[in-house]
């Protein structure tokens, strides 16, 4: 649009131009006339453009000029009017030069600034991208020491169940060696105990044979239990032989 706008006013100021260059179709009034309307389309399309920031000077000047041709044209100074008409349309072309630079230079900077910014965020992508792939990677070591732990706590689990077996087992030896020590321990209670009591004395068996003079023979055993020495004393009988065998018995 802005380009429309400054190609349209190049136009006119320039037909303008041609006309004042014609001495035959016009007089001086009307070229002067024609001159400062060429002019002020001239500055009046600087102004629109920004010539007031990118040429301020330039702009200014051709304000001053197209005054002074004002001025030089009431007062019937036509030829004055319209130096002072073309002067101020020169400087205001100047304006439109440099206002049109400072937009294409803006214009390539806002490009720029486009293409840097189109960089970055393919860059970022990218960036983005590489640390989505690292971060699957890592998902899938982790996966990977998540399995492993897990083997490792089944093989912890087996142990632990063997270990347990394991001392089941030995709680069960542990429980028989103590059945065992309790029982040899009622053993030598009750060995100690039989010891310490009195044996008794040996046994003494003594049979006792009496034989008597008409043929009569008769036999007495007599058992007796002594601590002491055993004896044996038979009563003496008339005309009698009387045999006494004696038989100890250790107990």
């Amino acid at each position: 649009m802005l380009r429309k706008t400054l190609f349209a006013a190049l136009l006119a100021s320039s037909a303008m131009t041609l006309a004042i260059a014609t001495p035959a179709a016009a007089s001086k009034n009307d070229r002067a006339h024609e001159a400062i309307a060429a002019a002020e389309a001239k500055i009046h399309t600087a102004e629109t453009i920004g010539g007031g920031t990118a040429a301020p000077r330039d702009t200014a000047q051709a304000r001053a000029s197209l005054a002074i041709a004002k001025e030089d044209l009431a007062s019937g100074h036509k030829d004055e009017a319209i130096q002072e008409a073309i002067r101020a349309s020169a400087l205001a072309d100047t304006a439109i030069g440099v206002s049109q630079q400072h937009k294409d230079a803006a214009l390539t900077s806002a490009q720029d600034a486009q293409r840097a910014t189109a960089d970055a965020a393919r860059d970022q992508v990218a960036a983005a991208q590489n640390q989505a792939v690292a971060a699957q990677g890592q998902a899938v070591a982790a996966q990977g020491q998540v399995a492993v732990a897990q083997d490792q706590a089944d093989a912890a689990q087996q142990q632990a169940s063997a270990a347990q077996q394991q001392a089941a087992q030995a709680n069960a030896r542990a429980d028989t060696a103590q059945q065992s020590a309790a029982t040899s321990a009622a053993d030598a209670r009750a060995a100690a105990l039989a010891a310490a009591q009195p044996r008794p004395g040996p046994q003494v068996e003594t049979t006792v044979t009496t034989q008597q003079p008409a043929g009569h023979h008769s036999t007495r055993t007599k058992v007796i239990r002594r601590t002491t020495t055993a004896s044996t004393q038979a009563a003496p009988a008339p005309l009698a032989q009387i045999t006494t065998t004696t038989k100890v018995t250790p107990q």
